[in-house]
């Protein structure tokens, strides 16, 4: 049976739209269940929308606190019951009972070489911090802010032009690569996580898996 995946998104959905095309062409080894916004004006929904892939929004300001919305937003993923949770681009803190709820099969994307710049503006931050690499990481989600165990990471240079605009772009590339190789390889369950670490292929995984 196909297994079936929930992306969870906030805006523009670049990563959601990597996916569709993934899934258009066949290279996707699952199916989009559902697209979840937080964001009722998210660009992703318009894009879910055009490849007829069922959409919902959980408004998070409709909500009194963190726990209702978490719950609410438990609610509607379990309806689809997927496989796999991506997050894709989605701007919320989830608390712990949903992380746990759902660990093993919770993942995340962030655009830095994790545990380096955890939080916004990752960019900027490497710009700052004068690195000569830069990239994105792919993690199983914990409470702790992109503080789950890493599997996959992406590098690019950076360049004395670069500024925090043309920088993005190059790891949006990755991004979209990367994040498909690695919902595939979970979908087919060689990756897993057992423990809060990482097998590849029923092997403890050294080091993160590149492009």
């Amino acid at each position: 049976m196909n297994k079936s995946i929930a992306i969870l998104i906030s805006g523009e959905g670049t990563n959601l739209q990597a996916f569709i095309d993934a899934q258009k062409e066949q290279l996707l080894q699952g199916k989009i269940a559902v697209v979840i916004s937080n964001q009722p004006q998210a660009k992703g929904l318009k894009r879910a929308q055009l490849a007829n892939i069922p959409s919902d929004t959980i408004n998070h300001k409709d909500f009194k606190n963190r726990d209702e919305f978490d719950y609410a937003l438990s609610k509607t993923i379990d309806k689809y019951q997927p496989d796999l949770i991506v997050l894709a681009g989605f701007m919320r803190i989830l608390g712990t009972p949903f992380v746990t709820k759902y660990q093993s099969k919770l993942v995340n994307i962030h655009p830095s070489l994790l545990p380096k710049f955890t939080g916004l503006n990752t960019h900027q931050k490497a710009l700052d911090a004068n690195e000569t690499e830069h990239g994105c990481s792919i993690h199983f989600v914990t409470d702790e802010l992109d503080g789950g165990p890493v599997f996959a990471q992406a590098k690019v240079k950076v360049s004395q032009q670069d500024n925090k605009h043309t920088l993005a772009n190059k790891v949006h590339q990755l991004e979209h690569q990367l994040y498909v190789k690695c919902v595939n390889l979970l979908l087919s369950n060689r990756l897993t996580l057992n423990n809060q670490k990482v097998f590849y292929n029923n092997e403890p995984l050294i080091g993160t898996i590149g492009l």
